[in-house]
């Protein structure tokens, strides 16, 4: 019994150390850019010596790439169950419950959002299948699926339409199309479409850009969202 108690112990203290090397990063990276994120400097903050960091993280990149994974499986999740409820023919629905979700993420895990979202790292070489291939794709789905619910109201506004299955990634189509064998080529566009509306306000409320033009985002991006389901002639549910 003493011996599993203390394997206990120590993997708690292991995962706790993690926890706090990986939030010592980010708060390097808020002040200082992401140029700050070192072991050295981590281990500096910490009271820990570079060897022994060294025993959680054998590399810098090696603690990036845990980051964005940790990152992107947290905004993965959050839409996915903020859409979850929604039943797919509530097409507008699901596009602004996922919008808030996504808003209401961001101002939660700003120095997670400019990791993955804003300026590289610099040096940083992800993993040969990307830092958080999983997740990445998870959240590609979701975005997928608003317009694939979306899609019945706003397939004539693609009528005159040239895309075509070579115009997207290829691991995002071998993820999407068996999920959703009988999506056209226009409405992984849409999914991007929508993706752009929402990333792009949100980019600009996040780095201060419209602090100068309005005092009330919350309106600002819940006309977005109104806006963005009217222009798809979705029709609004009661």
């Amino acid at each position: 019994m003493a011996g599993t108690g203390t394997t206990s112990r120590r993997e708690r203290l292991r995962i706790e150390t993690t926890a706090e090397i990986k939030d010592t990063a980010l708060r390097l990276m808020a002040s200082g850019g992401p140029g700050a994120i070192t072991l050295r400097a981590i281990a500096r903050e910490m009271g820990m010596t570079p060897n022994a960091i060294y025993g959680y993280f054998a590399t810098r990149d090696d603690l990036v790439t845990a980051l964005i994974d940790d990152v992107y499986t947290s905004l993965a999740d959050t839409v996915e169950a903020a859409v979850a409820p929604v039943p797919t023919t509530d097409a507008g629905g699901r596009i602004q419950v996922w919008g808030y979700a996504y808003r209401t993420w961001v101002f939660a895990n700003t120095e997670g959002f400019r990791l993955v979202y804003g300026d590289a790292v610099p040096g940083y070489v992800p993993p040969s299948g990307g830092a958080a291939p999983e997740a990445e794709l998870r959240f590609c789905k979701s975005l997928t699926e608003l317009a694939a619910a979306a899609w019945p109201h706003a397939e004539h506004l693609y009528a005159a339409s040239d895309f075509e299955w070579s115009d997207f990634d290829p691991a995002l189509l071998d993820e999407v199309r068996p999920y959703l064998p009988g999506l056209p080529p226009a409405a992984v566009a849409l999914a991007l479409r929508i993706w752009g509306h929402l990333h792009g306000l949100v980019t600009l409320e996040i780095h201060g850009h419209l602090r100068g033009g309005t005092k009330s985002m919350d309106k600002l991006f819940k006309e977005e969202l109104t806006q963005l389901v009217r222009s798809l002639t979705i029709p609004t549910q009661n």
